[in-house]
């Protein structure tokens, strides 16, 4: 009996996964970006979700999309993990979380909180629908002494 490859298609968007190849190819295949270094760059939210980590802590995942100068067309990616199980640190990357948030969305200040993962998750996907296509951002990127990215949105834009 033959394996049913099938069900795996319904876990990919194939029209995405096309023009991401088409992408690839455009850019020479190889798939070696150079690293984006530290610096300011303008950019847009290509994704934004609520999702588990590799190691099954749930994550804000944010994938930003350079959209101008020597790096176009490359990402960088913000990776929140939150550790529900971790007393000391799980209120500060809810938090972290919390002004990233805040930063990409006009919003008061009481309308981005955690009361909860399923709730969260919906907060998340309702800002990247309202931000989607209408603003940019100045990101500045920096690395900290552990070699892991901090980002911080410096400007926003309205998409003209």
């Amino acid at each position: 009996m033959a394996f049913d490859w099938s069900k795996f298609d319904k876990q990919v968007d194939l029209e995405a996964l096309q023009e991401d190849v088409k992408e690839v190819e455009k850019n020479g295949g190889s798939g070696d970006f150079e690293p984006v270094p530290d610096g300011q760059y303008e950019v847009e939210v290509e994704k934004m979700e609520l999702k588990e980590s590799k190691k099954g802590d749930p994550m804000l995942s944010i994938w930003f999309k350079i959209i101008a100068g020597d790096y176009e067309g490359q990402r960088i990616f913000y990776n929140g993990v939150m550790q529900p199980q971790n007393d000391k640190a799980f209120g500060f990357q809810v938090h972290r979380n919390n002004e990233m948030l805040r930063a990409l969305w006009d919003c008061e200040h009481d309308d981005v909180e955690f009361t909860g993962f399923a709730d969260y998750a919906n907060l998340v996907l309702d800002i990247h629908e309202d931000i989607d296509g209408q603003l940019e951002y100045l990101l500045e990127k920096e690395t900290d002494k552990n070699g892991y990215d901090k980002l911080t949105i410096a400007e926003v834009f309205d998409v003209e």
